[in-house]
């Protein structure tokens, strides 16, 4: 059976989009099915027209399409790449995990693995606080965590973090980073073979 993944992601200047287009070449790599996807914006128009920067990447990024409960059920492994806000994940990504209480409802989010990125203005902007939030949830869905612990000696290179890949917005990704990321999705996609 294919590996059906769903790369979910939120960005407003571009960083989880990277991180989320690495991922999507990596997964692509090892056999899955992608699909690319983002949370819908819920921030007003006018905010977002306010910021040249926000505005720039939600300009070069209008044509991937918006996440919906349809793409969930249809995966069978999630990554989940969202930026971190005041130590959680953004109220962008939040809308979206709340508009799936339907598909909860029936078993479609359970007994399926999921990993997830984050990143944030500086390195302890909280992180591996959000990569929790976002685990939390998972577990209240029935899914399989999927860290990348410390499985590659990449991890350390990249600031050491279990829980998933963490990205300190405005540097370069590097071969490090590339890899890092790689690294969690290969790992994703063979749990997910596994399972299915």
């Amino acid at each position: 059976m294919t590996v059906k993944l769903a790369i979910i992601y939120y960005s407003s200047y571009g960083t989880n989009h990277q991180m989320a287009t690495i991922a999507a070449d990596a997964a692509k790599a090892a056999g899955a099915e992608v699909r690319l996807l983002k949370a819908r914006e819920t921030a007003p128009a006018e905010v977002v027209a306010g910021v040249d920067a926000w505005k720039a990447h939600a300009d070069a990024t209008a044509d991937i399409p918006e996440a919906t409960a349809e793409d969930m059920e249809w995966a069978n492994a999630y990554l989940i790449s969202s930026g971190t806000r005041f130590g959680v994940m953004t109220s962008q990504m939040r809308a979206f995990i709340d508009t799936l209480g339907g598909v909860w409802g029936k078993g479609g989010l359970a007994n399926k693995p999921v990993t997830a990125m984050t990143s944030a203005q500086n390195t302890h902007g909280g992180q591996e606080t959000t990569l929790q939030s976002l685990y939390t949830t998972v577990m209240h869905w029935g899914g399989f965590v999927v860290a990348p612990g410390y499985t590659d000696e990449i991890i350390f290179k990249t600031g050491g973090n279990p829980y998933g890949y963490s990205h300190t917005q405005g540097d370069d990704f590097d071969d490090a980073a590339k890899a890092a990321i790689g690294h969690q999705t290969r790992r994703l996609v063979e749990v997910a073979a596994k399972l299915a």
